[in-house]
């Protein structure tokens, strides 16, 4: 059943106190007018930079089809929040631009139920957009704002940092290896974007269902870690979110700093559902390292933080437990990958490409 545009908007996206009472994103003090107007008014912390951000989710290329409504809501939101996180910024308010065939009111239900069920989390008020008739697309814009001297840049790396991640590398390439695999049993036409793509083996298949559940709920609902950003102000001097694959964005934050990098393979931190695949053969060691290497989409976070400060978060376990340390920061331009402290040459890995 399809419904009119201002009809859509006022029904699932937009929250006040009559519909809504006692809503988190209703009246909160850094929106002083939101939904109804030509634009939105927003108030930032005093002493504190805006940050923006935007992207945009497109049908075939960014997710398949038949992906589910409310998972397309969560990443779309999630991605944005990402890049927040990032900057360690923390956010204040979001818009969302969609793009639809039709106004079906069972998508709509589902794709608002898991845009709000992520905003719900960090108390994010939706603040206007817009939407139209034309293929499947999702473009959100994320507001934030943090104090400019703990604002993270890519550019700003210094040589002896420590390189550290947070959460766990690979896990969304294993779960869209699943997502293709499934699509493909279907005999659902595949996006020719895709077909590159790794499709599911046997041992991954074989995983229980709790592993294959994760793999995929990486994928399709990946965690901004707007915590850890915001924890490491102070000890950071770089960051950038991991979406595009470990090698290719350390890559970025490398050339913007005008330094190199030593990458220790061995390093990498694995999930338990990446590492129970990865024990089943060498061919799958191999497939889960390349992974974590350069299939992105986790939306982990890469930083560099200098050896004192790294030092000191010794005493904030909290922060720490959450990082990794994968290499360090080079005078030396390039990036080398080492193996147990020895050179180790790769081939044929690189990260997404939008072209």
């Amino acid at each position: 059943m399809s419904i009119g545009e201002f009809e859509l908007i006022r029904r699932y996206f937009v929250r006040d106190k009559i519909t809504v009472p006692g809503h988190p994103s209703v009246g909160t003090p850094q929106v002083t007018l939101g939904i109804g107007d030509d634009a939105a008014l927003l108030e930032v912390p005093e002493g504190e930079r805006l940050v923006v951000t935007t992207d945009t989710l497109v049908a075939g290329r960014h997710f398949l089809p038949n992906a589910d409504p409310g998972d397309i809501a969560w990443k779309a939101l999630a991605v944005n929040l990402s890049d927040l996180a990032a900057m360690s910024a923390t956010p204040l308010a979001v818009t969302l631009n969609l793009t639809l065939p039709e106004a079906d009111e069972s998508w709509l239900a589902a794709f608002s139920t898991g845009f709000w069920n992520l905003a719900d989390i960090y108390e994010l008020p939706l603040v206007g957009g817009d939407t139209t008739r034309g293929p499947l697309s999702v473009t959100i814009t994320a507001m934030g704002s943090v104090e400019q001297r703990y604002a993270l840049r890519r550019s700003t790396a210094q040589i002896g940092d420590v390189i550290c991640a947070t959460g766990t590398l690979g896990d969304a390439g294993a779960g869209l290896a699943l997502a293709l695999y499934a699509f493909k049993q279907a005999s659902l036409p595949l996006a020719s974007d895709a077909t590159a793509a790794a499709l599911a083996d046997e041992a991954l298949l074989n995983l229980s269902d709790d592993h294959q559940d994760y793999l995929l709920d990486r994928l399709n609902r990946p965690s901004p870690r707007i915590n850890s950003g915001v924890g490491v102000r102070g000890f950071a001097s770089a960051g950038m979110d991991i979406s595009d694959g470990l090698l290719q964005d350390l890559g970025h934050l490398l050339a913007a700093s005008g330094v190199g990098a030593e990458l220790e393979i061995d390093n990498l931190p694995l999930s338990d559902a990446l590492k129970a695949y990865a024990r089943t053969s060498l061919k799958a060691h191999a497939q889960a390292r390349d992974w974590a290497l350069s299939a992105g989409d986790d939306y982990e976070l890469l930083l560099t933080i200098p050896p004192d400060k790294w030092q000191q978060l010794d005493n904030t376990p909290a922060i720490k437990s959450k990082l990794t340390a994968i290499g360090k920061v080079t005078k030396t331009l390039g990036l080398r990958l080492t193996k147990q402290g020895k050179a180790w040459e790769h081939e044929g890995l690189a990260g997404y490409q939008h072209f």
